[in-house]
Formats: structure tokens, sequence, C-alpha cells
């Protein structure tokens, strides 16, 4: 049975395989993408991937695909708060399971290549320049953008057994307009920090990093809280501006 949890999961899931495929095909030894114009294809990617995650998922659970979302959508009062935890785990889950894929898929790939921040970076996220008030800003920022976009595209298009609150979410006809806004985002405001822009899509992979069986892994935790503190701060903000606009 397809269940809000399950649909988070294999959203999720789905957009984790896809969007860190493309960064693995383009950054990994001996693939077909190496070499290839980065930015194009991957802020590229990442949007078809919310796309393809959000219309698979988005009549079961509303494809949220990302706690700042999730956060986003409660702050304003567009979901349930007792779903929020549930949620978060399912996406977070799903981002594990999305990262792995990705690592048996290009694991003669990842096994040819020494460097090991590429490495590091088909999983996680990483600041261009390492300044971690203007790293957080801008995930802030750019996770602002995209929740505060999405409260406008976002409808009640979730049905949940017993629960009698009108719950939001991306439907398969809102999949499409998140899909080109991640994009805008990716393409104007992630050259600084790689736009994570959402906590399970840094937190999941990059923890299934550190479990990998490598010997110069380097995680980097001390950065780590920045993709994650980032996106739920500017999905707060963005959810308060919006109820007070909207008053």
């Amino acid at each position: 049975m397809m269940t809000p949890f399950i649909a988070e999961i294999i959203g999720t899931a789905l957009l984790i395989l896809l969007g860190a495929g493309v960064v693995a095909n383009v950054s990994l030894k001996k693939t077909y993408g190496e070499g290839q114009s980065a930015l194009v294809l991957i802020t590229t990617a990442w949007g078809f991937a919310v796309f393809v995650g959000a219309y698979v998922t988005g009549q079961f659970s509303g494809g949220h695909l990302n706690p700042a979302v999730t956060i986003g959508l409660a702050v304003t009062g567009k979901f349930t708060w007792s779903l929020v935890p549930l949620y978060i785990l399912a996406q977070v889950i799903g981002a594990m399971l999305g990262s792995w894929l990705n690592y048996l898929l290009y694991i003669d790939h990842y096994r040819i290549t020494e460097d090991e921040d590429a490495i590091r970076g088909t999983f996680c996220t990483a600041p261009a320049i390492r300044n971690f008030k203007n790293n957080f800003f801008s995930e802030t920022l750019g996770t602002f953008v995209l929740i505060f976009g999405i409260f406008f595209i976002a409808s009640p298009s979730i049905k949940i057994d017993g629960m009698a609150t009108e719950n939001f979410g991306i439907g398969s006809l809102e999949a499409l307009p998140v899909a080109l806004l991640v994009w805008v985002i990716g393409m104007a405001l992630g050259g600084t920090t790689g736009y994570a822009i959402n906590p399970a899509r840094d937190f999941g992979p990059r923890l299934v990093y550190q479990l990998l069986p490598r010997k110069n892994k380097k995680a980097d935790w001390s950065y780590s809280w920045i993709p994650i503190l980032g996106p739920l701060t500017g999905a707060f903000i963005a959810g308060v501006l919006y109820n007070v606009l909207m008053a």
C-alpha cells in the first residue's frame, strides 16, 4: 500500500538518485559525462529530478521530498504538524537510499577516482569559499526563495485518512513549476555552496559517504550543520513572511 511515508521515501530516493547521479557523471573518472559543462548539466538534472520525484509521489504524499518544504508548509498552516516528524524521517531514509543506489551504479568509477573532494561532492555539498557566516546566509536565502515560491504553487492535494486538516503539497500539475524554480535557484544562487536547500538531501548522503569503506574519507561534519540549519531557517522565515503578507 502506497502510504505518504512510503511515497516520501520513494520520491526522495528518486530525487537523490538522479541528482547525485549527474554529479557523479561529471565528476568521476572515465564516465561519459566526465569533463562536460558541470553547471548546466547539474542544475538542469537537479531541477528535473525534483520533477520526477514530485510527479511520481505527489498524489500520495504531496511530493515534499524536503524537510524545509514540510516545515515551511506547517508554519503557514498548510500542513499538519503531527505529520512533520514522519515526513522528515521518510525523506532522510529516501535520501540515503538514493545515494546508496547511485554509489552502486557508479562503483567502478568511484574505485578509480582518487580526488576525494570530487567523490564527497557526489554525496553532499561543500562551500566554494569556506566562510560559515556567508555559507549559512546562502543556504538560508536559496531555501527562502524555494519555499516562498512553493507557497504560491502548492495546492491542497493530499488526502490522508483520519486527517480533517487540509494538507497542501506538490501534485502532478505543480511538479513542473517547482522543478523550474529549483533549476533557476541552482543557476543563479548555487555558486556559493552548491545549493543544498534541503537538509535531507545533504545529511542522508553525507551519512552514507561516512559509512563507505574508503580510506581517505573527508565527510566534513564541521560544515554539515549549515546545509541543515540554513534551509530550515529559510523555510521558517518564508513561512512567517507569507503569513504576515497574506493575513
